[in-house]
């Protein structure tokens, strides 16, 4: 592979055994041209709506899958992505973004400590009390309200548009137990109030205030969010806990299996083109024969195969071991 194919592809070819160690523990300092990162590792410069990367990567499913995924978005339903990590369920909400050009995903990655406050908006009182006992100090005028108040993906999501826009909840089964049934009324309505607003004068019914988004700031009437059209919501969960049966009941399921063989040769191929399946098939025996429901991830073997498509020999010592590691246990 030549060069220029080689930066093309993302690979780099083989010149020497030492060649591909960049550090090397020595302590000796030296200048070092890093190869290129894999497709999926690439920062790209901000676009007209603050991605970061080109394209996203590509994504195979099923077509009865699929079949689950245009239920939920005729019936205006969230849908529940579960499955063991690696099986793309995270990428599934950006896959849905690009195809139906519905912008960049509004992403709320939720922990132990999320509340339906979080990703709705927050109000920043503190910063605005600041700002009100230094402006006697100074003859500019005291900032709106609207710059004190930011919209969350979900306050994001509900906002009057034409076309929906892609909310992924990730890990909703991190969150606090009542989670769930507290987004049953704002997936039911569409909408929410910010009391802050509500509260002002007439003379100030709208007020724009600053978003989620690296957009424009948008505008809120009486202290009111209400959608247009639902938002696409991909909630993904690792099965962690169980779901209230009230919040599964407005939801359609969609469980993505671990991959086969054939799967994931398919996957290789999508992601670093079809030389990259050329030697690799004891990398694959070994995925496969290490793989235990959650303990590996398909992004693993991708990994693997890149590295030794890089010339790297993943045979030598704790190499193959650091790169397909289990996800479980204590580390």
């Amino acid at each position: 592979m030549s060069a220029a194919e080689s930066a093309a592809t993302g690979h780099h070819a083989p010149s020497g055994d030492e060649d591909w160690r960049l550090f090397r523990g020595h302590g000796t300092p030296r200048p070092v041209a890093f190869p290129p990162a894999p497709p999926w590792r690439r920062l790209h410069p901000e676009g007209p709506e603050g991605s970061r990367t080109a394209r996203p990567r590509p994504y195979l499913i099923d077509p009865d899958d699929a079949d689950i995924v245009n239920a939920a978005l005729h019936l205006r339903r969230p849908l529940l992505v579960t499955g063991h990590p690696g099986t793309g369920k995270s990428s599934l909400a950006h896959a849905i973004a690009h195809e139906l050009a519905l912008g960049r995903v509004l992403h709320w990655a939720v922990n132990s400590r999320s509340t339906l406050q979080d990703a709705l908006y927050h109000y920043d009182a503190i910063g605005r009390l600041r700002e009100a006992n230094l402006r006697p100090n100074t003859d500019s005028s005291e900032p709106g309200i609207g710059q004190y108040i930011r919209l969350g993906p979900l306050g994001v999501a509900l906002l009057a548009r034409g076309r929906p826009r892609v909310l992924l909840i990730d890990e909703l089964d991190k969150g606090d137990v009542d989670l769930p049934n507290d987004l049953l009324t704002v997936f039911e309505e569409g909408e929410f109030e910010i009391p802050e607003l509500s509260r002002l004068p007439e003379e100030h019914s709208t007020v724009h205030v600053r978003t989620d988004d690296p957009d424009a700031p948008a505008p809120v009437t009486r202290g009111h969010v209400r959608s247009h059209e639902f938002p696409v919501v991909v909630i993904t969960s690792n099965g962690e806990r169980e779901f209230p049966p009230a919040f599964l009941r407005r939801c359609v399921r969609l469980d993505l299996p671990e991959p086969d063989e054939e799967r994931l040769r398919d996957i290789v191929t999508a992601h670093l083109g079809h030389e990259a399946l050329h030697d690799i098939d004891d990398l694959l025996e070994e995925f496969l024969g290490r793989r235990a429901p959650g303990e590996l991830a398909t992004d693993q073997l991708l990994n693997a195969v890149f590295l030794r498509k890089g010339g790297i020999d993943l045979d030598a010592g704790r190499l193959l071991d650091a790169v397909l590691h289990q996800l479980g246990g204590a580390v």
